[in-house]
C-alpha cells in the first residue's frame, strides 16, 4: 500500500481498531471505521460517578513493560495514576472476615505455594511464538482447567484460592477454559508474578482520568472517519471491490461501503457472526469458545473512607458476588470509588439478576467487607458478560481445543480481509497493550504489503 488512493475499511473501534485505524491514515489510506456502538474504545469505558470523575468500566491497568500503551500516553499527552494502595487487605472466607496487612490471604501457605509452583511449571511448558506446538499442546488444550485442578490440587485451602486467583487474572471460569490456554495467558502476560502484582506488576498504574481518554484521543485525530451505530453483517470480496454490508442501530438502515482492504478488529466471536464471501477457509471461534465472564461494580462515596479505618479497600472472598474489589479512587481523593469484580463462575447468575436484586447482593457484600462505610452514593454495573458488542470481557476465553483449531490462523489474512484484536495477539493477550500492538501489527501488514492482494476466491480453492 503507497497511495492515498487505497480505500480500507475498518471494523471495530475499539483500542485494536482505532490503533489501526490512526496508523493507515497516517500512511496516506483513506480509511473508514465502522463501529456498532454509540460510542468508541469497546472494551475500554468510562463510566461517570461523578461530575468530575469517571471510573474504568473495562480495560484499567497497566505496568512497566506495557510499553506500547506508554509510548501512545506520552503521544497524547495522558498522565498515570498510581495504584498503590495504603492500609490492611480484608479477606472474607467462608464467611470470616480477617484483616491484614498482607495482600496474601490467610490460607495454608504450603499449599499456596505447591498450586503456584505447578502453574508456574505449566506456563514454562509453553511455546510463547506458537502455543499450539507446545510440547503437550494436545494432552493440555484437551484438558479444562476445572479438571486439571481436581486431578492435581488436593488441599481444601489451595482449592478455594484458585477460583479467586484465575478469576482475577483472566475472568475466566475454570470449567470452560483448557489448560493451555490457562498457561498461555498466563505466559503472554508476562508471568504469574507480573500479572498478580500492583507495584513492579501490570496493575501498578491507571490511566489518570480513565483508559476511555486514549480511545478518545485516537478518535479525534479520525476525527469524521468514524461512523458510530453501524453494525456490519457482511463482507463480500468476491468481485473487485471488498464490500462492507453494516445495518444502522438507529433506524436499520443498511449501507454499504466498498474498499481495497478490511481489517476486522473484533473478538472472536463478533467476528466469527460477520457474513464472509468467500466464507471462511478457518474459524475465528468455535463452539467450545467463551465469553469472558466479568462484571464489574462501581461503588462511589464522597472520599475513600474506608482508609479513615486503616483500610486499603483490597479485599478477596470465597464467595460471590464481589470475589474482589479494588480502590480506584482519583489521588486527589475527591471521591471514593471501590471497584467490585464478579468474575469466573459467579458472572452467569450475577448478570442474570434484574438490576436491583444485582444492587441488593452487591452492597450487601460490600456491608460484609467494610461494616464502618455507609450507603455508597452511587451504584453502577458494567455488565460485560451480556454485553452484545463484546460477547465478554476481558478477553475471549478459548475453550478445549480452541488454541490447535485456531491458534495457525489467527493473524492469517483472508484474502484481502485482515484480522486485529487482543486475542490476535501473542504478546500480551486479553490486554490493552496486546490491543495495541495487534492494531499495529495489522496496519504494518498493509503499509508494507505482506500477504496484501491475495485473491480469497483462490484461497478458497487452494
Amino acid at each position: 500500500m503507497t497511495t492515498g488512493d487505497t480505500r480500507v475499511v475498518v471494523v471495530g473501534a475499539g483500542l485494536a481498531g482505532l490503533t489501526a485505524a490512526v496508523e493507515l491514515a497516517t500512511a496516506g489510506a483513506e480509511v473508514t471505521v465502522l463501529e456498532a456502538r454509540d460510542r468508541v474504545g469497546g472494551r475500554v469505558h468510562g463510566v461517570p460517578m461523578s461530575p468530575t470523575v469517571v471510573a474504568d468500566g473495562g480495560a484499567a491497568y497497566l505496568g512497566a513493560r506495557h510499553t506500547e500503551v506508554l509510548g501512545m500516553l506520552r503521544e497524547n499527552g495522558l498522565r498515570l495514576a498510581s495504584t498503590e494502595m495504603l492500609g490492611d487487605s480484608t479477606f472474607l472466607l467462608s464467611g470470616a472476615r480477617t484483616t491484614s496487612g498482607s495482600r496474601v490471604p490467610p490460607l495454608d501457605a504450603v499449599a499456596l505455594g505447591d498450586l503456584f509452583d505447578r502453574l508456574e511449571g505449566l506456563v514454562a511448558e509453553v511455546c510463547p511464538d506458537a502455543p499450539w506446538r507446545s510440547a503437550r499442546a494436545d494432552y493440555l488444550d484437551g484438558l479444562t482447567v476445572a479438571q486439571w485442578v481436581a486431578q492435581e490440587i488436593r488441599h481444601p485451602d489451595a482449592r478455594a484460592f484458585f477460583p479467586m486467583f484465575i478469576g482475577e487474572m483472566m475472568a475466566a471460569d475454570p470449567e470452560l477454559i483448557s489448560v493451555l490456554h490457562m498457561a498461555f495467558y498466563l505466559r503472554s502476560g508476562g508471568g504469574i508474578r507480573f500479572l498478580n502484582a500492583f507495584k513492579g506488576g501490570a496493575q501498578e498504574w491507571r490511566i489518570d482520568g480513565g483508559a476511555h481518554q486514549l480511545c478518545e484521543a485516537l478518535a479525534r485525530r479520525l476525527a469524521d472517519r468514524i461512523q458510530l451505530a453501524r453494525e456490519v453483517r457482511a463482507v463480500d470480496q468476491s468481485g473487485h471491490d471488498v464490500v462492507v454490508h453494516a445495518i444502522s442501530a438507529a433506524d436499520g438502515t443498511s449501507s454499504e461501503h466498498r474498499a481495497d482492504y478490511v481489517v476486522v478488529a473484533l473478538p472472536p466471536r463478533l467476528a466469527q457472526q460477520i457474513e464472509f464471501t468467500p466464507g471462511l477457509t478457518a474459524p475465528r471461534a468455535t463452539p467450545a469458545t467463551g465469553r469472558g465472564c466479568a462484571v464489574k461494580v462501581h461503588l462511589g462515596y464522597p472520599s475513600p473512607m474506608w482508609r479513615d479505618h486503616g483500610l486499603s479497600g483490597w479485599s478477596v472472598s470465597t464467595d460471590g458476588p464481589l470475589l474482589s474489589t479494588v480502590d480506584d479512587s482519583p489521588a486527589d481523593r475527591s471521591a471514593g470509588i471501590l471497584t467490585g469484580f464478579v468474575t469466573g463462575a459467579a458472572a452467569e447468575p450475577f448478570s442474570r439478576l434484574p438490576l436491583s436484586a444485582k444492587a441488593d447482593a452487591a452492597l450487601a457484600h460490600a456491608r460484609r467487607l467494610f461494616p464502618d462505610l455507609p450507603a455508597p452514593t452511587k451504584c453502577s454495573f458494567t455488565d460485560w458478560f451480556e454485553d452484545r458488542h463484546s460477547k465478554g470481557c476481558y478477553a475471549a476465553l478459548f475453550g478445549p481445543g480452541d488454541w490447535i483449531r485456531l491458534g495457525p490462523t489467527l493473524t492469517e489474512p483472508h484474502g484481502r480481509v485482515h484480522w486485529a484484536g487482543t486475542e490476535t495477539s501473542l504478546e500480551f493477550f486479553g490486554l490493552m497493550e496486546g490491543a495495541i500492538r495487534s492494531g499495529r501489527r495489522v496496519a504494518n501488514e498493509l503499509i508494507r504489503g505482506a500477504d496484501v492482494g491475495a485473491d480469497p476466491r483462490k484461497a478458497v480453492a487452494q
